[in-house]
């Protein structure tokens, strides 16, 4: 059976195989299908240790895809894998994305708008209703909130954004058919409504302690930016922020009171150069949103042109001339300006420079 979900899904449940050893196997045996069903040479050529190859070869003796994707689907959890038009465009894009995630809830296209916000677990009253007022705004303009569900500032700024009518989507340290902690089982539920509860693990998994930082690390790549509301010293939110700059989101702080110890974390983070949150304005311009309701429109007036989805393909990170752009796209620079324009004006990509472009 042709289906690479199953696959992706078992080496989920393999502990020890992440993305990167991942895909040395499938460079080795051609697809994740034969990955799966791979001999102990293809595993010695892709650099499989022998704990893990026996690990690999015990699992998939022992596991029936078809009844774990039965599982998924009756605890209506959607599998997504990063071959799937469906798997969230921001991920593609950072560092080892994971192979497969699993959703309860939708996801949707204009989830890519998403604003994560992070902070601690003990927030002051001043941190609760600053979190609380950004995350009403952004959802209010249309702005996906992102979070991690946990105590404290998350559990306010997804309460929110349910409160403004808009979408919310918490990124858990554990199965997706687990709430951890069990408080925000309501919370959870509200959310799997009109957003979506996301996980990296397999069904069943403990929210162990080590799993946490990789949580954050989902955190940090569905969202567009990153803002801290209160964070202490060591605090896991600071962790989010060090993904965020690795994978090149911008990063944000709300200023506090100066004798507050949750006010230090925000504090040194606009001291380094994160950017000033004081109200959802401040973060949308920040990050070229400033004009949201004119791109959202646009992206569903305006058509999905296959020269605009070609020129889309051409453009990354890094800034690139439009002239380099006419050359590989063959087509005259009359058009190439129409849809630049056109692609900018939709929010897709912005000018990093005089007639230079980059992805937004």
């Amino acid at each position: 059976m042709n289906d690479p979900i199953r696959y992706y899904l078992g080496f989920s449940m393999v502990n020890g195989i992440g993305p990167a050893r991942l895909d040395r196997l499938i460079s080795v045996c051609g697809s994740v299908e034969a990955a799966w069903h791979a001999t102990q040479i293809d595993m010695a050529r892709a650099g499989l240790e022998r704990k893990l190859a026996e690990l690999l070869i015990h699992t998939r003796a022992t596991i029936d895809l078809d009844a774990e994707q039965e599982r998924a689907a009756r605890q209506k959890i959607q599998l997504i894998c990063r071959e799937q038009r469906e798997y969230p465009a921001a991920l593609l894009h950072i560092p080892s994305p994971p192979p497969l995630i699993y959703v309860r809830g939708r996801l949707e296209p204009g989830d890519g708008w998403g604003v994560a916000m992070v902070g601690t677990r003990s927030p002051t009253h001043y941190g609760r209703e600053a979190g609380h007022r950004l995350a009403h705004e952004l959802a209010s303009a249309g702005v996906t909130v992102i979070s991690g569900l946990a105590m404290g500032v998350d559990s306010v700024v997804h309460q929110a954004a349910l409160e403004a009518g808009g979408r919310t989507v918490a990124v858990l340290a554990c199965g997706a058919d687990l709430i951890y902690p069990e408080r925000n089982t309501r919370l959870a539920e509200q959310i799997c409504e009109s957003g979506a509860l996301v996980s990296e693990f397999p069904i069943g998994t403990r929210p162990l302690p080590q799993l946490f930082p990789v949580r954050n690390r989902l955190i940090s790549g569905l969202a567009r930016a990153v803002v801290v509301v209160e964070a202490r010293p060591g605090s896991g939110a600071l962790i989010t922020v060090d993904y965020a700059l690795e994978q090149g989101r911008d990063v944000f702080a709300v200023p506090g009171p100066i004798y507050s110890q949750a006010s230090i974390g925000p504090h040194r983070l606009l001291r380094n150069g994160a950017g000033l949150a004081t109200c959802a304005a401040d973060i949308l311009e920040g990050i070229g949103m400033g004009d949201l309701a004119a791109q959202r429109e646009a992206r569903e007036i305006l058509p999905d042109e296959p020269i605009e989805r070609a020129m889309l393909g051409l453009l990354s990170h890094e800034p690139q001339h439009i002239d380099a752009l006419r050359h590989a796209m063959n087509l005259p620079i009359d058009q190439v300006s129409s849809t630049l324009a056109l692609l900018e004006l939709k929010g897709f990509i912005r000018q990093a420079g005089p007639m230079e472009y980059v992805r937004a």
